[in-house]
């Protein structure tokens, strides 16, 4: 295992609506009381890196973390690593499954942002061994 970056900030989506959290609990089904909890597996856990915010602030563009509908917010750019590549983070590994597309409420940000965002959102993730994530966790690419 490689030591590839830490947790800057957590979030779900419990029905009363989008929250920053200091932990979060997963599954195989993905993060225990969000609204997308076993709704599709492989698209169970959001990672975005900071720099899609760095990226979206270059141009003027200020914004609130969570807003990109991020579960996990990292100092770690994992949009490159292919399907497949496993990241441990805390007590849970996670897979990458797939790349994040694009939803027309990030125009509400701006019109831009799904521009800028095209290949620099985030990607998705599927729990593979469940636990409890913390904000400042490290986090590991798997070899």
């Amino acid at each position: 295992m490689t030591k590839v970056g830490t947790l800057s900030s957590l979030f779900f989506s419990p029905p009363t609506g989008r929250q920053a959290s200091k932990e979060l609990h997963l599954d195989g089904n993905g993060i225990i009381n969000d609204k997308h909890y076993d709704k599709d597996r492989d698209r169970s856990v959001l990672l975005t890196s900071l720099d899609s915010y760095l990226l979206v602030k270059s141009h003027g563009i200020e914004t609130e973390y969570g807003v990109l509908g991020e579960n996990l917010l990292m100092d770690y750019n994992p949009y490159r690593l292919p399907v497949g590549s496993r990241l441990k983070i805390g007590a849970v590994i996670l897979e990458i499954s797939q790349p994040c597309t694009l939803c027309k409420s990030l125009s509400n940000i701006d019109s831009r942002v799904p521009k800028l965002l095209k290949k620099d959102r985030g990607v998705f993730a599927k729990v593979i061994e469940a636990g409890t994530i913390a904000e400042g966790d490290e986090i590991y690419l798997i070899d």
